[in-house]
C-alpha cells in the first residue's frame, strides 16, 4: 500500500522535443461518415506541486539549478535581512553618539559655549527671515 504518486514519464515527440506524458492530448477516434467535430481545448496550469520544477527542467537549466534556487533563495533573504539589521543598529549608534557628544560639549562649554550657541541660533533665525 503505497501513498506515493506514480512517476511522471517523459516522452520524445516526433519533432525531437521532449514533453511530459501527462501533457499529451488523447487521440480522437473519428467515426466513419460523421462530420468533423469542433474541439474546444482549455489550457490549464500544471498542478502547483510540480509547476516550478517542470518550468525549470523543461527549459533545460537542470535539477542542480532548481535545488540551488530552493537552497540559496531563503539564504539570500536571510543575509539581506541581517545586513539591514546591522545597518539599522549602526545608524542608531551614530545618532546616540552624536547626541552624547552634543550634550557633553554643551555642558562643558560653560557660559561662553552657551552664548556662542545663542548667537548661532540668532544668526540662523535672521538668515531665514530674509
Amino acid at each position: 500500500m503505497s501513498t506515493l504518486p506514480e512517476p511522471v514519464r517523459v516522452v520524445q515527440l516526433p519533432d525531437g522535443t521532449y514533453t511530459y506524458a501527462d501533457h499529451l492530448p488523447t487521440p480522437l477516434q473519428p467515426t466513419p461518415g460523421a462530420a468533423p467535430q469542433v474541439v474546444h481545448q482549455h489550457i490549464h496550469h500544471a498542478p502547483p506541486d510540480r509547476t516550478v520544477q517542470r518550468i525549470a527542467l523543461g527549459s533545460g537549466i537542470g535539477a542542480g539549478t532548481v535545488a540551488a534556487g530552493v537552497y540559496f533563495g531563503p539564504l539570500l533573504v536571510g543575509a539581506l535581512t541581517a545586513i539591514a539589521a546591522n545597518l539599522a543598529l549602526l545608524a542608531f549608534l551614530a545618532a546616540v553618539l552624536v547626541w552624547g557628544v552634543h550634550t557633553v560639549i554643551r555642558s562643558v562649554g560653560g557660559p561662553d559655549g552657551q552664548q556662542a550657541a545663542k548667537a548661532i541660533g540668532k544668526a540662523r533665525r535672521t538668515r531665514k527671515g530674509k
